[in-house]
């Protein structure tokens, strides 16, 4: 009797299995007018966020080859590796652009897309020794800023900041380069492993370095010079937004201008298309909305204590 009882649920759950399914799929598939505007519209293949992350472990092995590739040889034979590690990054990447550009013209047709993706990734493959010695800077940067290392290589294998710089670099370039898609996908891969926001649009320059790092954001419009530090927890963000006629952001300069040699403590936010001049320190939980001067030095008032 008891067996029979649990064949006898059993097939009821099967059923019922069965019937949920079918109804959750009838309902998946009818999509609203809000989904179907943000479907792609194109039945092409995505970029695939795998394949980004591969891309980017290339990137990573030729920028900085004696640390990311165990193997050591003869000069000869170290080139013939980064020779096959260079030609696997562009047949990836001409790939993943041509995806991009499929998605978001379809009209350019499947064939078309292919080939500019091939033009595009050659292009940023020619780019790979401006974006090594940039990252060498900052590797530079970050050394000289910790007391707490004494090793290049300690900075290079486990610091966030570099990690989010090679994101940045590489992302900054196929920006420029017109890929889209890609570009904010790389950066926001780099914010979800290290806590560092960095939208691939903001223009930074030599020996930029960022201290701890967490929760560190920087503006697509940000312009940020050389001999730039920027400590944990740092806002570089818009005050306000233009909106056009059906309410949506314009995208116009709108996040701060940092000149050469400033240097700016954990937590400070500056908003606004405002310039803070070289040679400034802005210290930490400084709000800042109006530009400053060169060689300022901008602090909060101290703060009053009651006594109990």
């Amino acid at each position: 009797m008891e067996y029979d009882y649990i064949c006898s649920s059993r097939a009821e759950l099967t059923g019922r299995i069965g019937s949920v399914i079918s109804e959750s799929v009838e309902k998946l598939s009818d999509m609203s007018a809000f989904e179907k505007r943000i479907t792609p519209v194109s039945n092409g293949p995505l970029p695939s966020v795998e394949a980004v992350r591969d891309i980017l472990s290339l990137v990573k092995t030729v920028t900085f080859p004696e640390f990311h590739d165990i193997y050591h040889g003869t000069r000869a034979m170290e080139q013939a590796r980064l020779s096959v590690s260079v030609e696997r990054l562009f047949r990836s990447l001409s790939k993943e652009i041509g995806h991009a550009l499929y998605q978001k013209n379809p009209t350019l047709g499947s064939s078309h897309a292919a080939d500019k993706g091939i033009e595009l990734a050659l292009k940023i493959i020619g780019c790979l020794p401006k974006i090594k010695k940039l990252l060498y800077t900052d590797v530079q940067a970050i050394y000289d800023n910790d007391p707490a290392t004494e090793d290049f290589g300690e900075v290079i294998l486990s610091y966030p900041v570099v990690h989010a710089m090679v994101h940045y670099r590489f992302a900054h370039e196929l920006l420029k380069a017109g890929v889209p898609v890609l570009p904010r996908i790389i950066t926001e891969l780099a914010h979800s492993d290290t806590g560092i926001d960095i939208n691939p649009g903001a223009t930074i320059g030599e020996y930029f370095a960022i201290d701890h790092g967490t929760g560190v954001v920087i503006g697509e419009t940000c312009i940020i010079g050389n001999h730039v530090t920027l400590y944990q927890g740092v806002t570089l963000g818009a005050r306000n937004f233009t909106l056009n006629g059906e309410g949506h952001p314009v995208n116009l300069p709108r996040h701060p201008i940092l000149e050469d040699h400033v240097t700016v403590y954990a937590n400070a936010t500056i908003l606004g298309r405002i310039t803070v001049g070289h040679d400034t320190i802005v210290g930490g939980n400084v709000w800042l909305t109006e530009s400053v001067p060169p060689n300022s030095k901008v602090v909060q008032k101290n703060a009053d204590f009651l006594v109990r």
